[in-house]
């Protein structure tokens, strides 16, 4: 399995803090089956300014330390950027990571809302040459309250990422059931751990894969292992056509 989306960086975020945390973290990886790593050191959200270049000096070193332990996961250097009105310019000096080897970039909303440019800013990466990954829209109140707003972005050429553990209830039932309402409609096109440690915030990659199997059939789980797999190769990934999210019923009235 391919996990597009990790804080395995030794000290740059809430991730790993220690090098000691990010081969525990290796290990587990391992032990779930995933055999690469996008690590997504956040990007100017407010308490973390992770760029490109150190990025990518960490990521060497840290393979160099698997590789001597013989632990068989490869990382790639990527980054989660939270949405900011200078991040057009931070591409253009260079701070900016994408997905290496792609031109796929992580963004990310505020937890509470999501801000009112992000349409005009999702386009205008697109007109750069960059497809914006929305990850954990799951977990944005806003979008929860209103998922009209993620259909409007994927419908305009963004692709989505859900968090495993998202799907199999760590965050609450209300977030599990949107995950999977998202699934349906065709909404996303990742699934992803947004691991931080082994302990609180671990993996779930595969568990989160057992749960699409279950609810969707196993099609749906090669959907998503194949997509990971396709980005990091730097293919095109399969975008379904999106739907709305209907309003559920409660006793009988919309």
């Amino acid at each position: 399995m391919i996990d597009i989306h990790c804080h395995i960086l030794p000290g740059l975020d809430d991730g790993s803090q220690h090098l000691t945390d990010s081969i525990a973290m290796a290990r587990a990886a391992v032990e779930e089956g995933i055999t690469k790593i996008v690590a997504t050191p956040h990007h100017q959200n407010g308490t973390y300014d992770n760029q490109k270049d150190e990025i990518v000096d960490h990521t060497e070193r840290l393979n160099k330390e698997l590789d001597a332990l013989h632990i068989p996961l490869t990382i790639i250097p990527g980054q989660e950027v939270r949405i900011h009105g200078e991040l057009l310019q931070g591409i253009e000096n260079d701070e900016i990571l994408p997905i290496h080897g792609t031109s796929c970039l992580l963004i990310e909303f505020p937890s509470g809302h999501v801000p009112r440019y992000a349409e005009k800013m999702l386009f205008d990466l697109q007109l750069k040459g960059i497809t914006p990954i929305i990850v954990h829209p799951e977990r944005n109140r806003e979008i929860n309250e209103n998922p009209d707003l993620l259909y409007t972005f994927v419908k305009k050429g963004a692709l989505t990422q859900v968090t495993a553990a998202s799907l199999t209830g760590q965050f609450g039932k209300k977030i599990r059931n949107f995950s999977l309402d998202l699934v349906e409609a065709q909404l996303t096109h990742f699934i992803a751990s947004d691991a931080h440690n082994t302990t609180s915030r671990g993996f779930q990659l595969l568990n989160g894969i057992n749960v699409l199997e279950k609810e969707f059939g196993s099609q749906a789980a090669y959907y998503y292992r194949e997509n990971a797999e396709l980005l990091i190769s730097g293919q095109t990934v399969f975008a379904k056509e999106p739907s709305r999210i209907k309003k559920k019923k409660f006793l009988g009235i919309f």
